[in-house]
């Protein structure tokens, strides 16, 4: 016999989606213990899953058919209205609060999360060495609706073709939906171990690795009728909703009705189960933190968890079905929406604030969500006139969709033509334009094109400049902050005749340290394996001239660590027999320059000298004469000059930095006639008139 899948009423999985929206909430204000507050999401993704395919099964098991058009319709009634007036809200507090440039940044947020592809804009930014470093989104949380959309999008009609295709075989529909679930949910789960190991950001943000959570609670939908259920119940506030309210009640008002009739399992059990399942939800979220891989294995405990909680009946069931506990699921979609944004223009405000100002915002944004849901998403959802046709639900959704995106364009028309007007005062030359103007700056890279080598890659190319031909050259060698020097070494090279070897890798310390690369999420081996391939590189060729040193000094706190570190490089490199110079790292100012210079004079835009020199035990080692045949360039003097508290991020109209860390290449055009005066001072290359 055909099991039947008649959704009722579930106040406990209203009350689930209160527990999660409220770990995820604790978890973005920083709030001690609450570490793995994201995985909240995770309990999301699989009563989604649950629901939705609930409502499939309801359909399909009772006449083999399933409307598309009203499915899509439901979504879009219920997602998109509420998700479009927060888009529109944060676009007009982006326009307000943050600077042109981040203005623009905001605008394509926007449209990503406008379309749906808010993750995959999240993933091309965190796998970005350049983009990682920039502050967050106030629309960053909108990857994960975007996951579900796109979850839904193709969900539906996977399971209708081979539903349909059994029924006209003659064959049980339900069975064929089994089958499919199964193999998507495993299949994705492969992938999601996979890609954690590869890519954390990737696994984490990315649909196709996500998509087994949502299959698990499809698979607990396809086993109710074989477990634990409680009797149909009634909504006792009276109020109407649709699957993905979290509530299992029909998306037109009416109450689907019928209840789980099903037979028991043992009490006993039952609650030992859901009692189990509620305490892998909690341990997961007061153990996990940014250090556990994630999603990988480490998910398992939130989504079983999930998924035993909705099966099977027990105290925590009671718990969740309290009256204010369900308050808070039916707010938590509009909440989960609107906390992100008050907190990062907030704090795009007011500056960084600690975890109970944190949780204040958090708390406030409360506001704006029962606003939301109150004067939008209940009326719109509800609305006979929406409801009646899937047409109408549609039109809704395009709407919410086209109007955010409008916005966006306008917002980013704003954006660039504030940036690309910004007047300032530098230092002592008034009313200067800055060069490179603050929208060009972040794009102010060396010309060294390709030979800042992919994340994953372990070999370089052979980047020669200059005059490859030539029999001296020069070696350039060490990470981005290596690379950022090219102009200097460049120009050393070609008023000699010489030829110019570029060995660089972003984010790769020369030393010999093992780095936990944060757009992996991962130990960096490709780093590992891409330092020996280099220093073997040039260990069999013929030796340069000049070997030039750099690298970001910020990979190891520990000085005794990275003092070793050096020890194996250098040894190496000093082997080599050529003049080896290091160039001190340059300071570090910790924001976005660029963004900040768009919309502030550059006084405001200067940065704690404290925070921006840090210690360097090689540079001072080197002027102690502890490392022979190592000499030193150090710029700083020139970049933050005196004795001031703060250094400047620009000076004589000059942008000094093109994001965070970095310089601009503006600027080492400019200070590579100093660098190559400063190596013919030390006799490292012959002076040329």
């Amino acid at each position: 016999m055909t099991p039947r899948y008649d959704l009722g009423f579930r106040p406990d999985i209203e009350g689930l989606r209160a527990a999660a929206v409220l770990a995820v909430l604790a978890f973005h204000a920083t709030v001690p213990g609450m570490t793995g507050g994201f995985a909240g999401v995770d309990v999301f993704f699989v009563v989604s899953g649950f629901l939705i395919t609930g409502l499939l099964l309801r359909d399909i098991s009772a006449t083999g058919r399933f409307s598309l058009a009203e499915f899509y319709a439901r979504r879009a009634r219920r997602l998109l209205p509420a998700a479009g007036v927060v888009l529109l809200a944060t676009a007009a507090g982006a326009w307000l609060l943050l600077p042109p440039l981040r203005g623009g940044d905001i605008a394509g947020d926007v449209i990503a999360a406008a379309l749906s592809i808010a993750n995959w804009r999240s993933v091309a930014g965190q796998t970005d060495y350049l983009a990682a470093a920039r502050d967050p989104s106030p629309l960053l949380h909108y990857w994960s609706l975007a996951v579900e959309e796109q979850f839904y999008l193709l969900w539906a009609p996977l399971l209708l073709v081979p539903a349909l295709l059994a029924r006209r075989l003659g064959r049980g529909a339900v069975p064929a939906v089994a089958v499919t679930a199964v193999t998507m949910t495993c299949a994705s789960f492969a992938l999601s171990l996979w890609w954690t190991a590869l890519s954390e950001p990737l696994a984490y943000l990315a649909t196709p690795s996500r998509a087994w959570q949502f299959g698990a609670g499809a698979l607990a939908a396809l086993l109710m009728p074989y477990g634990s259920r409680f009797p149909r119940g009634a909504d006792r506030d009276g109020r109407d909703g649709d699957g993905r309210d979290g509530d299992g009640r029909d998306g037109d008002g009416r109450d689907a009705g019928g209840g789980w009739r099903t037979r028991p399992v043992a009490g006993v059990a039952s609650a030992a189960l859901g009692l189990g399942g509620a305490a892998a939800i909690a341990w997961s979220v007061v153990t996990f933190d940014s250090t556990t891989p994630y999603p990988g294995t480490a998910a398992l405990a939130p989504t079983l968890g999930t998924v035993a909680v909705v099966l099977f009946r027990s105290p925590v069931s009671a718990a969740l079905s309290l009256g204010p506990v369900r308050a808070v699921g039916r707010l938590s979609f509009s909440w989960y929406l609107w906390h992100w944004p008050v907190l990062v223009l907030a704090e795009a405000a007011l500056g960084a604030q600690p975890w109970p100002v944190r949780l204040a915002l958090v708390l406030a944004s409360a506001v704006p969500a029962a606003l939301t849901m109150w004067l939008v998403e209940n009326p719109l959802r509800l609305s006979k006139v929406v409801t009646s046709l899937p047409s109408r639900g549609l039109a809704l959704g395009a709407t919410a969709m086209t109007v955010p995106v409008a916005a966006a364009l306008l917002l980013n028309g704003g954006a660039v033509q504030g940036a690309a007007t910004t007047h300032v005062t530098v230092a002592d030359v008034p009313a200067t334009t800055l060069q490179p103007p603050p929208a060009q700056a972040r794009d102010d890279f060396p010309r060294s094109e390709g030979c800042e080598i992919e994340l994953t890659a372990t070999t370089s190319p052979a980047c020669l400049f200059g005059d490859p031909a030539a029999e001296d050259r020069i070696v350039l060698i060490g990470d981005s902050h290596a690379g950022q020097w090219f102009a200097a070494a460049e120009r050393v090279a070609v008023r000699r005749g010489w030829a110019l070897e570029v060995l660089t890798k972003p984010g790769c310390p020369l030393p010999r340290l093992t780095v936990v690369d944060p757009r992996l999420g991962r130990e960096y081996h490709e780093c590992d394996t891409w330092r020996e391939y280099a220093l073997n590189r040039l260990a069999a060729g013929p030796p340069p001239r000049l070997i030039m040193v750099a690298s970001l000094n910020a990979y190891a706190a520990d000085r005794a660590s990275l003092t070793r570190a050096w020890d194996s490089t250098l040894h190496r490199l000093t082997r080599l027999g050529a003049p080896l110079v290091y160039l001190r790292d340059t300071p570090l100012p910790g924001e976005d320059v660029p963004a900040c210079l768009s919309g502030r004079p550059v006084g405001d835009c200067s940065f704690p000298r404290g925070r921006g020199l840090r210690p360097d035990p090689l540079a001072e080692q080197v002027v102690a004469g502890e490392r022979p045949g190592v000499r030193l360039l150090d710029v700083t003097p020139l970049l933050c000059p005196g004795t001031a508290a703060r250094c400047p991020a620009a000076l004589d109209g000059i942008v000094l930095y093109r994001d965070d860390v970095h310089i601009t290449d503006t600027l080492a055009v400019r200070l590579a006639p100093r660098i190559e005066q400063d190596l013919e001072d030390l006799d490292l290359i012959p002076t040329v008139l």
